[in-house]
This record gives C-alpha cells, sequence and structure tokens, in this order.
C-alpha cells in the first residue's frame, strides 16, 4: 500500500470499532506504543497527560496504542487500560486496540500503521520499536516528523510540538 500520511490508514479503537485516521486531519498527533507495566509508565503518562492539557485545545492529541510485545509489560485488554489511565494519572488520551509494532515469525505481521511509522522515521541502528513508550509526533498535515526512543521524555520536544502547533493545517 502506498501511502504518504498517517490520514491513510483505518486502526481498530479501544472498543474494536474501525477508525480513520483522518480523525486528525489538521491536528498535531503524538503517536505511541503503551504498556502499564513498564518502568518508563508513569513518566510518560505523567509528561503525555501535562503536554495533552496544555495544547489539546490547540490541537495537539494523544493517540496510544498498547502493545504487549516488550516484556509482556501490557497484559490488560483495551477498557482496563483505559480504566487504569484513568484512574491512575487521570488522562484518557485517544485509546486503540492492542497492536503488534514488530513483526515476527511466530507471531505474524507488523500493524500496518506500525510498518509506516517505522518506515517514515527509521530507528537508531535498526528501525524495529525497541521498547514501550516510543513516540512519533506527526504534523498538521499528517506527516510523521519525528521519532523519539522510549527513553525520551515527552516534555523534552515540547517545543517542537509549539513549533507544529504553530503551523497552518
Amino acid at each position: 500500500m502506498a501511502t504518504g500520511t498517517i490520514y491513510d490508514f483505518q486502526v481498530k479503537d479501544a472498543a474494536g470499532d474501525l477508525v480513520s485516521l483522518d480523525k486528525y486531519s489538521g491536528l498535531v498527533v503524538i503517536i505511541v506504543n503503551v504498556a502499564s507495566y513498564c518502568g518508563l509508565t508513569n513518566s510518560n503518562y505523567d509528561q503525555l497527560k501535562t503536554l495533552n492539557d496544555k495544547y489539546y485545545s490547540r490541537g495537539l492529541r494523544v493517540a496510544a496504542f498498547p502493545c504487549n510485545q516488550f516484556g509482556f509489560q501490557e497484559p490488560f485488554c483495551e477498557a482496563d487500560v483505559s480504566n487504569f489511565v484513568k484512574e491512575k494519572f487521570a488522562f484518557e488520551p485517544d485509546l486503540y486496540g492492542k497492536v503488534l509494532v514488530n513483526g515476527g515469525p511466530l507471531i505474524g505481521g507488523a500493524d500496518p500503521l506500525w510498518e509506516f511509522l517505522k518506515k517514515e522515521q527509521g530507528g537508531t541502528l535498526f528501525d524495529a520499536i525497541k521498547w514501550n513508550f516510543t513516540k512519533f509526533l506527526v504534523n498538521r498535515k499528517g506527516k510523521v516528523v519525528a521519532r523519539y526512543g522510549p527513553s525520551t521524555d515527552p516534555k523534552s520536544f515540547e517545543n517542537e510540538i509549539e513549533r507544529l502547533l504553530a503551523e497552518k493545517p
């Protein structure tokens, strides 16, 4: 599938319904693979919530994709993930269905959106997602403009978010 933006993809939301990512047209999006039992969970959710609260009215959205590929750190179903994030962090990102961000011979192929994200912004050494909380920053035109590793704090790229929010859709 030849594609150029995230708007070309449909994904399942936490309820299992198919959603077109063109719902983000004109918005800045942080797409992140999340896990409830990761050492990076608290800092990432806290900072993503802070950024979301600060910039939501200006057009920032957080698209969270639960992933159980790394250390089985997301054993919950989507409803439980949603409740966990809401209760522990008072945060309700756009939550989607569990995904495979990397494929493998025993587990099948990676989710097409995540294959696209990795193609658009390759990683250090190799393109595969290395752990939970890898973050992709998408501009108002649906283009992936940056990739941040799991240990990169979301607030560390706040200036880039502000710059993207200042751009015309």
